[in-house]
Formats: structure tokens, C-alpha cells, sequence
């Protein structure tokens, strides 16, 4: 079907094979001299990562300085002189050289030896400090002599102007806990949701756990973490994301709005070069690690390593389990535009990235001939994205079947290989609501979801992300997604008719390859899949029952006058909202984050406790006074931030359990304690997105950033009779959070958790209401 059409095709597309004619001798050696440049800076920056925090630079001083001391041989360190030229009678120097040089080769001798001793000792006691955990305990205001002490010792140790991976090596490794610790947390984050026999059964069976392969299990996780940078987090990514074989939309990848009603262009083709240019810069601090690494209250650093694998990856599909394929050297993005893949190489011949106006250029032409072919297509043709939807073993076996060879394979291999994938979709959201609903799940032809991100441009110009949750956890995406938004708003990017500004300095763009249209070969058999994945997706987008809210009545400013965290404050109100619902509690699921570790990722904090149980059971009646119910709610709110700190400080409880169990089948065991734990569902699972990672932003509680704030992100709900929650405070004046649920659940609606949540927020807000 494909093929009648090639030869149609506009003489400035280019076919597959037109793609892999053999380079020039030219062109060889430009992408020989790319890559040898791009392998120097990497040389260049394992060796800075290495030595952090000291610096090449103390080898210099410290060998100068012997030079000088033995050379001048100053009265006052006489007997500094005399060891040095004692050891060049120990080193066996020939007396034949020259007295300079031999005072050159001890020297290097010395700096080299005092220079690894240093760096050695220096990474040793800087691990050691941030070890140290209490200031997190702290109220930030009021900081202990023993913190003060710490951060000062930090601050000493700490290198000059750390690259991106610069402070890998000195954070201290997650820590394994005590099996009885994790188990005695469990039991207490148990009691609210259990019944006392569902309880006393747990606890038997733990018991029977800890006296039998707990300690084996345990010794696995010991030894492990001595020999790997996390001992959790590859098994996570391996048995919690790759192993998994349900769909990847609605269920394991996630979404992140653009500005809440601002729009810096209406021209969507414009936003999409210059939201692309942006993305591109932000590939190359992470290229050359000269993004600044992110660090907590301006002393401790965090794990950066996820930002590796940000751009040019994609989750492969398997038949047991799937893969990520990384290229760094890819140099392309693919064009969706009304159904047609297009591949834009975005460096000229130069090795410059386009400018936004030569990207501009090259969209338009993509658009222009896909308004010209998109007639031509197939429906199957042009919904091919929506065999990424389906379960994960099928999506293999068919991936392998109709496109293991020719045309689909190359065109597969293009997508897969992209930095990232563009969409431009004519769909136009009329609120926030439409717009995450369609970020999330799409229409069913439109995201490549195996993409680590896929950018989706409408109608009207507005912007979000798509991402695939294996490579990367939420809050790195929303770190790259803030910096490109504050491009936007800080940054005048368009001119005043919504079309890129050219560079104001002098640039002179390369020669530059046009766009490709890639083909796909329809057979019948291939053809029938598509429709029927068409047809299932679209049942589970149908499915799917979400709102997006923006809560302008306050935000975290009036949160925190009432002494409350605003993180604690809502999950508080979650679960006054679900008890007002549903007359019970369930077990809740809050991301945390363990970055404070070598490759650390997340950890849960079970946010349904006994204390906020306390709370809300009173807070519903009416006979209760003002003053106890305030009281409850600080001290649920205490409770909370503790828990939250200690799943931050590898004191969680579920990571842990994870592995013993992963360590438990690995080993060939079974253990009923561990499964029953394991799989019991997260009837509310909630997450907090981050705001404000870069420290250079403005002050987003200007009244001139009311409508430019970001919405935030959302997921679809984990359990079929559950909720999704997420929420970001990017403002003291007012707080947006997403709640997705299914239509299908008819004890679920999103609608109606959304109302009973602010009111549950405005009850709690008046008990700190003057009378």
C-alpha cells in the first residue's frame, strides 16, 4: 500500500533508502571529528567527576610549590627542604641530572601521591557528612550548633562550581534497614485500614518471615549494596517498569502541562521550534554536564544520574521484559503531524543546531506536505502510534513480526532512536482538563509512548509533555520542563505577530538537510491489528475519568499560616475527602524521593496513619470542639512530615520489602508474607510535583505570573477502584491538583472527590480562623 506512493512523493522528501546512500569522505570526517570532540569532553569530564571535590589545579600548586622549595631553598623551611631532597636520594634519581630537573621529578612525584591522598580523604569525609541527617529534623530557621557545624563542614569540603554528575561519587549509599525495623514500621502503618484479625494475621505471618528467611534475604541486600551504587534501584526499574506487561498509556506513563492559561505565541508551528530549541539547549548542558547540579537548602546535593537518560531513549518492547535503548549520539527528532512521520536532523553541517527560525521553516514545510498526503493514507497508516498501547508482550510480537525487516524497520528504528517526537495535533483543549486528558492518553494514534518524552503541540498553540516513567521519575522531567517554560516567559522568543525572533547576535546557519517523510508498509494482517489496538485504546481513554483543578481560593501561603506543611496539609485533606466518600480508609500511596543516595529514585510514605485517622474520624463530628480537632490535625501533620523524612532518609518501608521479595524469588523461595504485603492495591496513590528547582527563577508570587504558572502533571489512577492524585504549589497564592479515576468504578468519581476535597481543605482551614 506503501509503496504506490514513494514515487509521488515531493522530490525535497526523501525515502528510506535514499537515507543510508554512503556518506562522502567529507561528511565521514565530520562525524569522526564530532565524535572524537564529543569523546574528549566526555574523557575530559570522568576525569573532573573523578577527583571532585579537589581539582587538577591543586596538582599544579602543590608541585610548584616543591619546586620553588627546592630550588630556592628559603632559611625558614629548612628541614622542609632537606626531606625533600631526601627523597630524592630514596627515589635512586641519578645524580647526573640536573639539579632543576631532579627537583621537577620529585615534585610530580609528591603532587601526584598528595593530590590522590587529598582527593581520597576529602570524597571520604564528605561522604561521611552527608550521611549526617538531622538538620532534616530541624526546623530551617533555628538550626542546631551540631547542623550549623555540619553545614559549615560541607560547604568546606565541597568543590568550586560542580558539574552535573560532579558529586556523584560522594554521597553515601542507601543504607539497608534492620528487617525488624521495616517490619515494626509496617505493622504500625497497617493498623488504620486493617481489621485487628487481618492484623494479627500479618503479623503472624511476619513473624514466621523474620524467624525463617529474613535473615538469608537480608544478607543478600547487605552484600549487594556493598557492590552496587543502590541496592534497590535496578531492581526497580527492572521487575517495577520492564517486567511489567500492562499498557503504558493510563497506567505506568504520566503527563506535564504547560503555563495554566498563557500562551507565548498562537501559532503553534512557532512554538514548536522554539519549544524544540529549547529542548536542545537543555541537551546540551546535560551533554556537556554543565547543568547545574540541584542541591537542598544550598548544602546537600542530590543524585543527578537520571538526567542521563532524559533525551534520545525509548522503552523497547519484549516478550518477558522489556529494554531501554539509549543513543547518545542521535542527532534527529521525528515530525507527527496529521498522521505522517518526519525526520528532522537538527544539527547543520557544522554540527550547530538549527535556529528556531530555521526550525520554524522546516515545520511549516512538514505541515504543508502533510496537509498534501494526509489524503493518501490509510486510517492504519496514519495510526500506527497505536500499537505502543497495548500490552507489552504483544506489542512485542508484533513489533518483531511486521517490523523486524524493510521499510517499517527502518522507519521504527528512526522513531525509536529520535532525541524525542514531536506532535502537532489539530486538536484544540478548551480547559485544563481537556489538555491533561489528551497529554495523558491521547487520541490513540498520536504518542509513541515507549518515547522517554514525547512533545505534543495543539491546535492553539498550547504545550505538553508525554513521558515514559522507566528512564526517568517525574520530578528530573519537571526540571527540564521548567527551564524551557521559564525560557518562554523570561526570554522574548517570538516577535510581536507570534513568529521565532531571529538571533540578535551574528549566526550563520550551515547547510542544512531537509525533512524525510518516513513510510510505513500496511500488509492486511497489519492493518487489522492497528484497528483492533485503535479500538481497545480508545476504550481505556474513554474509560478514563479526569480533572484538572485550579484552586485559586488559597494556596500554600495560607497552609503555612496555620503551621502546617503544605505537602502534609493536602494529604491530609485526601483523606478527610475519601472518608466523607466512601466511610473508610485505604491504603495510601505518597512518592517520596531517596536522590540524597548513589542512584537513588523513590520510596513510599504511607500517608493513611493512625494519627490522620484520629483526625478525620473527628474532624466529621460535630460534637467535637474546634480546639482538639486543630489539635489532631497539627499533630497528624507532624506525624506525617516525619514519616515523609524518614522514607527521604532510607528509613521507608515499601523500597525494602521490594527487595527482600525480589531477593525471595530470586532465590528460589516463596515466602506468603512477602506476597501478601506486596501485592495488597494502593486503592490513592498521590504525588506532589516539584516547583521552583532553579535556584535563577523569579519570584513566581508575582501578580505578573498569575496566569504563566505551570498546571503541574498528573497519572492515571492505579488501582480500577481508586483515585490519582497530584498537586503543585507553584505560588502562595493558589495550588493545582489533577484526580483521575474510571468511569467503569461506579463507586469512583473524580467530579465528585474534587468537590469534597476543598471542602475538606476549607473545614480544615477554618478551625484556624479567628471566632
Amino acid at each position: 500500500m506503501a509503496e504506490a506512493r514513494i514515487a509521488v512523493a515531493e522530490p525535497r522528501v526523501n525515502t528510506i533508502e535514499e537515507i543510508t546512500t554512503p556518506e562522502t569522505w567529507k561528511e565521514v570526517f565530520k562525524t569522526f571529528r564530532s565524535t572524537a570532540t564529543k569523546r574528549y569532553y566526555k574523557v575530559r569530564n570522568l576525569i573532573y567527576n573523578g577527583v571532585w571535590p579537589a581539582s587538577l589545579s591543586n596538582v599544579r600548586l602543590t608541585v610548584l610549590t616543591c619546586i620553588f622549595l627546592m630550588l630556592v631553598e628559603p632559611s625558614i623551611t629548612s628541614s622542609v627542604n632537606n626531606w625533600l631532597w631526601g627523597i630524592a636520594n630514596v627515589l635512586y634519581i641519578p645524580k647526573s641530572f640536573p639539579r632543576g630537573l631532579q627537583a621537577v621529578i620529585v615534585s610530580c612525584i609528591i603532587g601526584i601521591i598528595s593530590f590522590i591522598v587529598l582527593m581520597i580523604l576529602r570524597q571520604s569525609f564528605l561522604r561521611l557528612l552527608l550521611s549526617y541527617r538531622g538538620w532534616m529534623y530541624e526546623n530551617p530557621k533555628s538550626h542546631s550548633l551540631m547542623t550549623k557545624l555540619w553545614c559549615g563542614g560541607v560547604k568546606l569540603l565541597s568543590g568550586y562550581k560542580p558539574s552535573l554528575y560532579s558529586c556523584q561519587r560522594s554521597l553515601p549509599r542507601l543504607p539497608v534497614p534492620a528487617v525488624k525495623d521495616t517490619l515494626n514500621r509496617l505493622y504500625e502503618a497497617l493498623k488504620p485500614h486493617c481489621t485487628e484479625e487481618e492484623l494479627k494475621e500479618i503479623k503472624q505471618l511476619g513473624k514466621e518471615f523474620e524467624n525463617t528467611l529474613a535473615h538469608k534475604l537480608q544478607n543478600v541486600l547487605i552484600i549487594k549494596s556493598w557492590f552496587c551504587q543502590n541496592y534497590v534501584s535496578d531492581w526497580w526499574e527492572k521487575y517495577a517498569y520492564l517486567m511489567s506487561r500492562g499498557p503504558l498509556p493510563n497506567n505506568s506513563n504520566y503527563y506535564i502541562c504547560d503555563e495554566c492559561y498563557w500562551m507565548p505565541t498562537d501559532k503553534p508551528v512557532s512554538r514548536a521550534a522554539c519549544l524544540v530549541y529549547s529542548l536542545l539547549l537543555f541537551k546540551r548542558l546535560i551533554d556537556r554536564e554543565e547543568l547545574e547540579p540541584l542541591v537542598i537548602r544550598n548544602t546537600v546535593p542530590i543524585c543527578m544520574a537520571q538526567y542521563e537518560r532524559l533525551y534520545s531513549s525509548a522503552r523497547i518492547p519484549g516478550e518477558n521484559t522489556d529494554r531501554i535503548l539509549h543513543c547518545e549520539e542521535s542527532k534527529h527528532i521525528v515530525v507527527h503531524v496529521k498522521g505522517l512521520y518526519y525526520k528532522i536532523d537538527v544539527c547543520d553541517s557544522k554540527n550547530q543546531f538549527l535556529a528556531p527560525t530555521t526550525l520554524e521553516e522546516q515545520v511549516n514545510w512538514i505541515v504543508k506536505d502533510a496537509t498534501k498526503h494526509a489524503e493518501t493514507q490509510s486510517d492504519s497508516e496514519k495510526s500506527v502510534a497505536a500499537l505502543t498501547t497495548l500490552k507489552r508482550s504483544q506489542w512485542a510480537t508484533i513489533r518483531q513480526k511486521y517490523m523486524g525487516t524493510g521499510l517499517n524497520k527502518e522507519t521504527r528504528r528512526l522513531i525509536e532512536r529520535a532525541i524525542f517526537v514531536l506532535t502537532l495535533a489539530d486538536y484544540e483543549p478548551k480547559n485544563l482538563t481537556e489538555k491533561g486528558k489528551f497529554l495523558l492518553h491521547g487520541d490513540g494514534k498520536s504518542i509513541w509512548f515507549d518515547k522517554s518524552f514525547h512533545l505534543i503541540i495543539f491546535g492553539n498553540g498550547a504545550a505538553g509533555l508525554n513521558c515514559e516513567h522507566t528512564v526517568a521519575d517525574a520530578p528530573a522531567m519537571a526540571h527540564m520542563w521548567e527551564y524551557i517554560l521559564s525560557r518562554e516567559v523570561i526570554e522574548k522568543l517570538f516577535d510581536e505577530n507570534g513568529y521565532c525572533m531571529p538571533f540578535s547576535r551574528v549566526f550563520k546557519q550551515a547547510k542544512v538537510k531537509p525533512p524525510q517523510r518516513l513510510i510505513w508498509e500496511i500488509t492486511p494482517d497489519l492493518d487489522n491489528i492497528i484497528q483492533e489496538a485503535l479500538t481497545l485504546t480508545k476504550m481505556s481513554n474513554d474509560d478514563l475519568d479526569l480533572i484538572v483543578y485550579d484552586h485559586q481560593k488559597f494556596g500554600k501561603g495560607a497552609m503555612k499560616k496555620c503551621m502546617i506543611s503544605p505537602d502534609a496539609f493536602v494529604q491530609l485533606a485526601i483523606q478527610l475527602a475519601y472518608y466523607k466518600d466512601s466511610k473508610k480508609f485505604v491504603q495510601t500511596y505518597e512518592a517520596s524521593m531517596t536522590r540524597l543516595y548513589q542512584g537513588g529514585r523513590t520510596e513510599t510514605v504511607r500517608s493513611c496513619t493512625t494519627e490522620a485517622k484520629d483526625f478525620v474520624l473527628n474532624m466529621v463530628q460535630s460534637d467535637v470542639d474546634k480546639t482538639t480537632k486543630k489539635a489532631l490535625l497539627q499533630r497528624a501533620a507532624e506525624k506525617h512530615q516525619n514519616l515523609y523524612r524518614d522514607a527521604m532518609n532510607g528509613k521507608g518501608i515499601d523500597r525494602h520489602l521490594f527487595a527482600l521479595y525480589v531477593a525471595c524469588k530470586g532465590l528460589g523461595y516463596e515466602s506468603e508474607f512477602l506476597h501478601k504485603i506486596i501485592t495488597r492495591p494502593w486503592t490513592l496513590s498521590t504525588s506532589q510535583t516539584p516547583h521552583t528547582q532553579m535556584s535563577s527563577l523569579p519570584d513566581a508570587n508575582l501578580n505578573i505570573f498569575d496566569d504563566k504558572l505551570c498546571t503541574g502533571g498528573g497519572f492515571g489512577p492505579v488501582s480500577d477502584d481508586g483515585y490519582g492524585f497530584s498537586y503543585i504549589f507553584p505560588s502562595e497564592k493558589r495550588f493545582f491538583f489533577h484526580v483521575s479515576s474510571k468511569h467503569s468504578c461506579p463507586q469512583t468519581s473524580s467530579e465528585r472527590f474534587v468537590e469534597l476535597f476543598c471542602e475538606s481543605m476549607e473545614d480544615m482551614v477554618a478551625l484556624f480562623s479567628e471566632d
